[in-house]
């Protein structure tokens, strides 16, 4: 692995950081980082290269978070740069950040739970729930209901 060739240029630390400003365009109060679908980050003299695994191979998503991570890197100076999908391993919900996990609950989107189903309505916190469809707003959701608070929400499946 080459590293930078001028001290100018950005740590891979830096880098990190500034992509925990770009956020999922389906799911905007989670960055791409905390989501877990940039999988790494490598100099090759001065070029940057990014690799993104989609959270699934026909994520619609998948070339609007590719221009929005060069937009954002471009932003901040970097010049060379090479953003690549990357399909395997496929991505799991175990890569999203505890950090992202509770921003999808402060959103209204239960996260992700081993046991297929969420473990607590992500407003009022009862476990009194049910699910209305498999399918919700996007193919990674299921859509749910609390019988407490009589919310609708969303479930971010476990993949």
């Amino acid at each position: 692995m080459s590293t930078p060739a001028s001290s100018a240029m950005p740590t891979l630390d830096q880098v990190r950081d500034w992509l925990e400003s770009v956020p999922d365009p389906e799911i905007p109060v989670i960055s791409v980082m905390d989501l877990g679908i940039v999988r790494g980050l490598r100099w090759d003299d001065d070029l940057l290269e990014v690799s993104v695994t989609p959270t699934y191979s026909g994520c619609p998503a998948t070339r609007v978070i590719a221009q929005d991570i060069e937009a954002a890197l471009r932003e901040k100076g970097v010049s060379k740069l090479r953003i690549r999908t990357q399909l395997s391993p496929p991505w799991t919900t175990d890569w999203l950040s505890d950090k992202g996990r509770a921003r999808l609950e402060e959103y209204g989107i239960a996260p992700p739970s081993p046991s297929g189903g969420p473990k607590a309505c992500p407003r009022c916190q009862s476990d009194d729930l049910e699910r209305i469809s498999q399918f919700g707003s996007t193919p990674c959701k299921a859509h749910w209901r609390c019988r407490t608070c009589l919310e609708p929400f969303d479930y971010f499946k476990c993949l």
